[in-house]
């Protein structure tokens, strides 16, 4: 992606022109990324990231000065619209549908670091997957891969399959594709979530806790089984993060959890290489059909 000018140029992405501005504007600093260095990369994600904000409500957090300073989440989409761009409207918001990579660089442009799309798909009212959110009270938390792999191994013992994810900031995020011609609601999925949180509570009290207020959580990790509802969001699987490290949210293997990865390893400058190697973890899942656990809780 070449821009000529220092201050503005334009690029032709399939077929649709896109102004760039302060093109060498440093986003993260101490990791080099440039505004041109982090649309370079954004393009490179595009096809992994747009699988997971396509056809959904999108939440962008914008930091016009780079990772450290300011920033403004975003939910009515920014005017003005260019022409290529799609949105939604929900509950009054008018909502950017990300489902191209042009529009994709028009939000990079516009120094929008994090994706965070809704749970279900426009126009529709049930949820596309299943997320269990694992909080840290600590940042760093040396656990966290730990609790992860006790969460997993709990649905595993349920007979779930689920793929980790680092948050891209200090958590981990288990994710459960589902079968959606079974039509599971948003609160049939909240009662498993809070059937594996009070297990896991119960069974590990010095490492879990569902205390929703931070305040009261001490140095426990939280399972956040209610995040995942109608209307809310979560960083999308592939979104780069705020954060020092340009972290990018990765789905991981289950043995590079046992192995205690950093999330730090995944970042805007090597997730080109990993997704190479492994390519998208969540797509090579099938859907799990979560009958058999609905009818005994």
């Amino acid at each position: 992606m070449a821009v000529a000018a220092k201050n503005k140029g334009t690029v032709v992405i399939e077929g649709q022109e896109i102004t760039i501005t302060n093109p060498n504007k440093l986003l993260w600093p101490e990791m080099g990324i440039s505004k041109i260095i982090y649309l370079e990369k954004l393009l490179m994600l595009a096809p992994y990231l747009l699988t997971y904000c396509r056809n959904r409500y999108l939440t962008t957090i914008r930091f016009p000065n780079g990772y450290a300073d300011k920033s403004f989440y975003q939910k009515n989409a920014p005017e003005p619209i260019p022409d290529f761009v799609k949105t939604a409207v929900l509950e009054g918001i008018n909502y950017v549908h990300l489902d191209s990579a042009p529009t994709l660089l028009w939000l990079g442009n516009l120094a929008s670091l994090e994706f965070h799309p809704s749970f279900h798909l426009i126009g529709e009212q049930l949820p596309e997957e299943w997320l269990i959110d694992i909080d840290p009270s600590l940042d760093p938390e040396p656990r966290i891969m730990e609790a992860a792999e006790i969460i997993g191994e709990a649905l595993d013992r349920m007979n779930i399959q689920s793929v980790p994810k680092t948050s891209g900031a200090t958590g981990v995020q288990i994710y459960v594709p589902i079968v959606r011609e079974h039509g599971y609601t948003f609160e049939q999925l909240r009662k498993i979530g809070h059937f594996v949180a009070q297990y896991s509570v119960q069974k590990y009290p010095k490492l879990f806790t569902i205390e929703r207020l931070k305040k009261d959580r001490g140095k426990l990790i939280y399972i956040d089984y209610l995040q995942h509802w109608y209307g809310k969001t979560l960083s999308a699987p592939y979104t780069p993060r705020a954060r020092k490290d340009a972290t990018v949210s990765t789905p991981l293997r289950w043995d590079e959890v046992a192995r205690r990865c950093d999330p730090r390893e995944f970042n805007l400058l090597t997730i080109g290489d990993r997704l190479a190697q492994t390519g998208d973890l969540i797509q090579q899942l099938p859907p799990q059909s979560l009958k058999h656990v609905l009818s005994f809780i």
